[in-house]
């Protein structure tokens, strides 16, 4: 049986604190919003139409062992990452609405997502759902740190108050991206079980992005021309948004494994001072600035 490592001292002291935010989805917004790309603006959309009720489902899991919890720095960090995630929810509800009077059908990918989840977990063990909670946190991470740490990423949207939003959420993503993980041990959960919930995520996210993509471009007028789709599509895995993500994701198989393995703290400490200024007051929109 392989030892697990205690718990990291940088995630044990990590503050993880939900934020006040408000952004300004009003204003038109051009319809192919990430550098004009039709495949990029799909895949960002679909993205978003999946994170309200996938916050929704996180936050269910780690909550059904939340009273299980005898450290009181996990548990205040727990509190803040359903906070964070309440947010997260409602703020991509806010945008997926102005992308759907763009066309784009998020509110039929979150009315279904929500569907999917609620019936899985009618068969799932709890520990398999929070293992599930763990993988997927460590997925957004490595997103949220390509995000961040890359200009080309920061280049792709070009609509300020999304981009504003997409840092915001990869931010507070960095920041709680070892809750639902310490929660797992927290509780015993078994190595084969957290490994065996990102092999199955690993394995099921592909088919599942492409159907929602597929779903989403056919309701594109421009998707009709198959030649700018298919260019769309090649571009895909040299995107700097996906660049090295798959390797990393592949070290999270790795026996005794933790988040913190993963070094984004300098990364976090920059983006604070951008996001929130050195007080860390909360993001405002940009009309309330």
């Amino acid at each position: 049986m392989t030892a697990i490592a205690s718990r990291p001292a940088t995630a044990a002291a990590r503050k993880v604190r939900a934020r006040r935010v408000a952004f300004d989805f009003d204003r038109p917004v051009t319809h192919h919003y990430v550098d004009h790309d039709i495949v990029m603006s799909h895949l960002t959309s679909v993205l978003s139409a999946g994170f309200p009720e996938g916050e929704e489902a996180f936050i269910r899991s780690v909550r059904f062992f939340k009273d299980q919890l005898t450290d009181p720095v996990l548990k205040e960090q727990v509190a803040g990452f359903i906070g964070q995630e309440m947010t997260h929810g409602r703020e991509h509800r806010n945008l997926n609405r102005r992308l759907h009077e763009l066309g784009y059908p998020t509110e039929e990918i979150d009315q279904r997502n929500g569907e999917i989840l609620r019936r899985m977990e009618k068969f799932i063990p709890p520990i398999y759902a929070l293992a599930m909670t763990a993988a997927a946190e460590h997925g957004t991470a490595l997103l949220a740190e390509n995000v961040l740490g890359r200009d080309e990423v920061q280049a792709l949207a070009y609509d300020e108050e999304a981009r504003r939003l997409l840092n915001w959420h990869a931010f507070e993503e960095l920041e709680h991206k070892a809750v639902a993980f310490d929660v797992y041990r927290a509780v015993g959960g078994p190595e084969w079980i957290r490994i065996a919930a990102m092999v199955m995520s690993l394995l099921q996210a592909p088919l599942l992005l492409t159907q929602a993509m597929a779903a989403s471009l056919s309701t594109d007028p421009a998707a009709r021309n198959p030649l700018r789709v298919a260019r769309g599509v090649a571009r895909l895995p040299r995107s700097p948004l996906f660049r090295h993500t798959l390797r990393r994701a592949f070290a999270y198989l790795r026996p005794g494994f933790h988040p913190d393995d993963i070094k984004t703290d300098a990364l976090l400490e920059k983006w604070r001072v951008e996001l929130f200024g050195t007080d860390d007051k909360a993001v405002q929109g940009k009309d309330n600035a």
